[in-house]
């Protein structure tokens, strides 16, 4: 029986990602031509349609055995990749190359703290870091792009993961607005105040809805929210009057308001009053018990921000 090549299956699973020959070629360290090359004779030796020909577009479009093998062949990289993570880690854990996913509402508030621990308590360990939003970073974990993922809670995906610290939402209003006369704000007082939240696709966005018990994309007033991408841009928008919002206290506590004429007041009677920070990991990754070790250091940073 005919058994593909790590090589053909990385050729595969590069040009489902990049969707470009060119660009495929280039993520392998190849040529466009070995790459083409080694695809043909994928199909030829399997006997099957990975691709269809003769399509107007230019882009590559798979047959629906081409995208069964391109997710068979992921699992069959990382089942690979294990092999060698086990040997790796049994060496010398803790060691080498780690690819940390951080989400860009976490990234910027804890990673001053935490990179200083981290580099302390573990200097052989080399940290590559990528920011981006929940849904990316967690296909990267699943294809094997990334190792570890520090994110928040609830989040859906095919990963392993384990609670660090809860951190809870504070009501952000105008300076001299009238929710800033309370020492907590009621989640039933947010009803009739414009509600400005982060763009879909941030998960901070649905956690806030889910505090709130709002529809998705709508205001507490009935009127579709504001959206920003990033909670700077949140936290000037509060400034400027446009409404209120909720902020975690991990950037509230690390400077995002940074000057700005915006108070904060902790939510009360929230369904959901924060957010849980967790880290998270494939399924049975051959690491998991050096992410686990990494834990107490992350969750140390964690409180000292919040503090």
């Amino acid at each position: 029986m005919f058994l593909p090549s790590p090589q053909q299956l990385r050729y595969l699973t590069a040009l489902a990602d990049h969707g470009h020959f060119g660009r495929a070629a280039e993520a392998c360290a190849v040529t466009q031509s070995t790459l083409s090359a080694g695809l043909i004779a994928l199909e030829r030796s399997l006997d099957s349609a990975i691709l269809e020909r003769g399509t107007p577009t230019k882009r590559p479009i798979f047959t629906p055995l081409g995208l069964e093998l391109v997710a068979r062949a992921r699992a069959a990289l990382a089942a690979l990749e294990a092999v060698a993570e086990t040997a790796a880690a049994a060496r010398d854990p803790l060691a080498g190359p780690l690819r940390l996913g951080v989400i860009p509402t976490i990234g910027p508030f804890l990673l001053p703290r935490l990179m200083p621990v981290l580099r302390q308590a573990f200097p052989r360990l080399r940290l590559w870091l990528r920011e981006d939003m929940t849904e990316r970073l967690v296909a990267g974990l699943e294809a094997g792009r990334l190792d570890l993922l520090l994110l928040a809670l609830p989040a859906s995906g095919n990963m392993d993961t384990l609670p660090l610290a809860e951190d809870p939402f504070e009501v952000a209003v105008p300076r001299g607005h009238h929710l800033a006369a309370k020492d907590r704000v009621p989640v039933g007082a947010l009803a009739g105040e414009r509600m400005l939240l982060m763009e879909d696709g941030h998960c901070l966005r649905a956690h806030a809805e889910a505090a709130c018990g709002l529809p998705r994309g709508m205001a507490p007033g009935g009127e579709e929210s504001f959206a920003a991408t990033s909670l700077h841009t949140l936290v000037q928008m509060v400034a400027g009057g446009l409404g209120v919002t909720l902020l975690p206290r991990l950037a509230v506590k690390s400077g995002v308001l940074a000057g700005a004429p915006v108070e904060v007041r902790p939510l009360e009677g929230a369904a959901t009053p924060g957010r849980m920070l967790a880290l998270a990991w494939r399924p049975k990754s051959a690491r998991a018990a050096e992410f686990r070790g990494l834990a107490p250091a992350v969750t140390e940073s964690i409180g000292q921000a919040l503090a």
